[in-house]
């Protein structure tokens, strides 16, 4: 009955009491939304590069070698032998390697140099493959594939021309003028590093440096085509190596089998793991996101806990004329309560409801604009998060709740002068 009596006193009161669901449920979509993205991109993050169980480099720090190799942040301070590469690959528990050659650019965007086998094999967000929106994959010298987001900011298409710089700088003056670059296509947006990337073969990386020493043209060692043709591009050497085993089982064997190979220094690194440790560097990001959204909430309840007090405050002779009709002081306590904890769940409903369906209208938007593949699934904290706010809104009840109990007959029939 009580339950019944409040909501028809909301009903009666339906404007404030609408601003004040309004106010919670903006409050509580933009928590949720918080707690949605975070778990989300935290997901995202460790799925940048999934499916591929070893990441081979020189011997240097795990997370230099994840920057440079997953995320193309910074150089590698050394490169590794192509006999290492080709005995990694002919390893029995090796079902896929794909080398990685990096070192050149393009205004200040990444060249990649690999093989086909890298747009098979590489996987990212939820087991995503990578697509093309535009064109065809290189197969062939002199051939480039472009991240989405380099043909975007330089405005390529498929046809046009580009010249590869020496070095990762965003202005060279070591640039293979002689060898000019068709583009081919243009990938699908990941959300990843490759969409700022170049792919072309290995074969083009060896041909480019044909003639250069030092990362220097000598003079009178232009190569033309026809020498191309004859040349054997096999690389020397690579930056990187992606490794996909038969097993998951046999991944921390091979590990340390990589990590002691005698022929030169090599690191083995698993992604996950050094996704972790990265991600408690740069994670804490959202720690504060949670914070700042749990303010809100909490300023929304203290919306909630005004209009109550001023609720109560003008309904002294409502209040009063419940006790005049047999309820007793813990009636009324309770009949506020339950307004607060109606007005609550309405809130909390409503923000949810605003919430899922937003994502289910921009997910894929979002997911092609900034890379970030949300879900419609339920975040594993967000259970814990409404219910934390019903307990809140409940709380912020008690005090007009209070004030409701403490009024008297006489207190709610006489004026006050």
């Amino acid at each position: 009955m009580l339950i019944d009596l409040a909501w028809r006193s909301l009903l009666n009161r339906r404007s404030s009491a609408l601003i004040c669901v309004l106010t919670i449920a903006i409050s509580v979509a933009l928590l949720a939304g918080v707690e949605k993205i975070r778990q989300d991109m935290r997901e995202g993050f460790f799925n940048t590069v999934s499916g591929t169980d070893l990441i081979v480099g020189a011997r240097a720090g795990q997370l230099e070698l994840l920057l440079y190799s997953v995320f193309h942040i910074g150089a590698a301070t050394n490169n590794i032998r192509w006999q290492s590469y080709q005995r990694l690959a002919a390893d029995p528990a090796v079902a896929w390697a794909v080398p990685l050659s990096l070192g050149d650019s393009h205004k200040g965007f990444r060249v990649v140099g690999t093989t086909s086998a890298f747009f098979r094999h590489y996987r990212y967000g939820h087991d995503r493959p990578l697509r093309l929106s535009a064109g065809s994959l290189f197969d062939g010298l002199h051939q480039v594939t472009l991240g989405a987001q380099v043909a975007a900011a330089l405005g390529y298409a498929v046809g046009d021309e580009i010249i590869v710089s020496h070095g990762l700088g965003s202005t060279s003056f070591a640039q293979h003028k002689d060898q000019p670059f068709r583009v081919v296509g243009i990938l699908a947006p990941t959300g990843t590093p490759l969409d700022r990337s170049l792919f072309v073969s290995l074969e083009s990386i060896t041909a480019i440096h044909a003639g250069w020493r030092a990362g220097v043209p000598l003079p009178g060692m232009s190569v033309d085509s026809a020498t191309l043709a004859a040349m054997d591009l096999t690389p020397d050497q690579i930056t990187a190596v992606m490794v996909g085993l038969k097993s998951k089982t046999a991944v921390f064997q091979l590990q340390r089998a990589i990590n002691s190979y005698r022929g030169e220094p090599l690191l083995a690194i698993l992604p996950g793991v050094a996704l972790q440790q990265l991600w408690q560097v740069i994670g804490r990001i959202e720690q504060a996101m949670l914070a700042i959204s749990a303010c809100v909430v909490l300023a929304g309840l203290t919306g909630m806990l005004g209009v109550l007090l001023t609720s109560v405050q003008q309904r002294r002779r409502e209040l009063a004329l419940l006790r005049a009709i047999g309820a007793s002081p813990l009636h009324l306590l309770t009949l506020v309560l339950f307004e607060a904890l109606l007005l609550t769940i309405g809130g909390v409903l409503a923000g949810l409801a605003a919430l899922w369906a937003l994502l289910l209208v921009a997910r894929e938007a979002v997911g092609d604009a900034f890379g970030l593949y949300l879900t419609l699934a339920w975040p594993d904290g967000l259970t814990l998060i409404v219910v934390a706010v019903l307990l809140a809104g409940s709380l912020a009840g008690t005090l007009p709740a209070w004030r409701a109990w403490r009024y008297t007959l006489a207190d709610g029939l006489t004026p006050k002068t």
